[in-house]
């Protein structure tokens, strides 16, 4: 076990990042970031930040010298630098985890290779691929990027084999993958976390909500059949394992109409659809990816209130102006979270709130008007 006084390397420095260094150092550990951003949410309130590229080698160097553990914060970080890294010093999660996470071709053909669902897809490489595997695809369905899309970048919605070209081009001929669009019913994902002894624990299942692409609202309990939330904990768990997976991570699932349970992505970090855990769970997931990667037990995940968990973004700082937050404040049961950026804009996760209810009478109308209220 790695115990408290000890410092903890985090990779990036958003907003993941800055809740687990609050998480790190509440339970007497030290942390240090390296995020190449002057302004990082984490940095700011590390212990040390080395404003830093992950290929720096001076860097890399000083993070071995410095820290017990290393983990990520996003799965971007190159798996190069990692496995590097990781004849030095314990890294969790894994080079490996990540390499698979961080392209979509590898990533949904592992998840296939696991013996679980996905939406038909097809990996498009090059104009010819679309001409000929486009044509296997019933439409609509989506062309996303194999890599570096997120909160719905780097994705085109397409009707035909020929906007499917369109899109393919306008995106630069980059590597893809085509995904038949779902007759969707709900969205759903499980975070759990993973031990070094490769025991599991799971969170309760969220339901989410979109909103052009990004998650806007999480609700928990999720309302979803018990047959399907036991299907969707078990299938999280079976990749974890096959993963080797250290440390907290998310699974994000589509039930279709029909009531197929189908997984979209591996997120091998702590997950924004989990961010419910820092105001209703006996553990939040940020302590627990501590303790995981600190080779201590797990913490509770017990449920202790009904809740809403709601994003906030650029969009409502009009002018860079701050919102009205006495709106929000003023609910006794609410708990704003604001990330510490400074420059807000379209599309940029800048906070969320939890609004919590024991009897969850009402509560994801209630947190609706309340995040209408702000400009």
């Amino acid at each position: 076990m790695i115990l408290p006084g000890a410092m903890l390397g985090m990779l990036g420095g958003g907003q993941l990042g800055r809740m687990f260094t609050v998480a790190a150092r509440t339970m007497g550990y030290r942390v240090l970031v390296v995020d190449p951003d002057p302004a990082s949410p984490a940095g700011s309130i590390a212990d040390v930040h080395l404003q830093a590229e992950y290929q720096d080698k001076a860097a890399m160097q000083q993070l071995v010298s410095q820290c017990a553990v290393v983990t990520t914060e996003f799965e971007n970080i190159p798996a190069d630098v990692l496995a590097s890294l990781a004849e030095s010093i314990p890294v969790r999660p894994g080079a490996s985890c990540l390499r698979i996470a961080q392209n979509r071709i590898r990533e949904k053909t592992f998840i296939k290779d696991c013996g679980l669902s996905t939406a038909p897809f097809v990996a498009l490489t090059s104009v010819d691929d679309v001409d000929e595997l486009a044509r296997q695809m019933i439409f609509p369905a989506i062309l996303k990027c194999a890599e570096f899309g997120y909160d719905g970048k780097g994705q085109v919605v397409v009707n035909s084999v020929e906007e499917t070209r369109t899109a393919f081009e306008a995106l630069g001929h980059v590597p893809c993958v085509l995904e038949q669009k779902i007759d969707l019913k709900q969205e759903i994902s499980v975070v759990l976390a993973r031990g070094i002894d490769g025991a599991s624990r799971c969170f309760p299942i969220a339901e989410n909500t979109h909103r052009e692409g990004i998650l806007h609202q999480t609700v928990v309990p999720a309302a979803v059949d018990g047959l399907v939330e036991q299907a969707a904990y078990q299938m999280a768990i079976q990749l974890a394992d096959a993963l080797a997976f250290e440390g907290v991570m998310a699974v994000e699932f589509f039930i279709s109409e029909g009531n197929q349970l189908l997984v979209n992505e591996i997120a091998p970090r702590t997950h924004n659809s989990g961010h419910f855990t820092l105001d209703a769970c006996v553990t939040s997931q940020f302590e627990q990816q501590v303790r995981m990667v600190c080779g201590l037990p797990f913490g509770s995940t017990r449920l202790l209130s009904p809740v809403v968990m709601v994003n906030l973004l650029g969009d409502l700082w009009p002018e860079q102006a701050q919102p009205d937050w006495h709106k929000l404040l003023s609910h006794p049961e609410l708990k704003l979270h604001l990330y510490g950026k400074h420059t807000a804009r379209k599309g940029r996760k800048m906070g969320h709130f939890c609004l919590l209810d024991r009897l969850g009478v009402g509560l994801s109308g209630t947190a609706e008007d309340l995040w209408g209220l702000l400009p």
